[in-house]
């Protein structure tokens, strides 16, 4: 009867000793990971913070000036022209501001 005692403690306290090495070693795995993760998270919400003060900025040189071309507002906020053209069709979109001309370089922008 002692030795089913025994049997029994060992298997339990086997037991847990597999439960704490593998919880710890799994999260010896995960924490980079989620590490990782948080880091990615904060690049975008920074990325995006930084777009929305970007499409703040353009009606508000629009203010100052009347018509602004591509390269005017790429060169104010420091950006590449595509993200400048892809500020200005959500700011047309969202009927903040206007398309003057068709393209090229005659291409402005106004507020509407």
């Amino acid at each position: 009867m002692i030795d089913v005692i025994y049997i029994v403690i060992g298997f339990i306290v086997g037991v847990g000793l597999v439960l704490i090495f593998s919880r710890s070693a799994r999260q010896k795995i995960l924490r980079p990971a989620q590490d990782k993760l948080a880091g990615i998270c904060e690049v975008v919400l920074g990325q995006s913070a930084k777009k929305e003060e970007n499409k703040e900025k353009i009606p508000a040189l629009l203010r100052e000036k009347d018509e602004l071309s591509n390269s005017d507002i790429r060169e104010a906020l420091g950006v590449s022209p595509k993200t400048v053209v892809n500020y200005l069709d959500e700011l047309e979109r969202e009927g903040k501001v206007e398309q003057v001309g068709d393209i090229g370089q005659g291409v402005r922008y106004r507020l509407k």
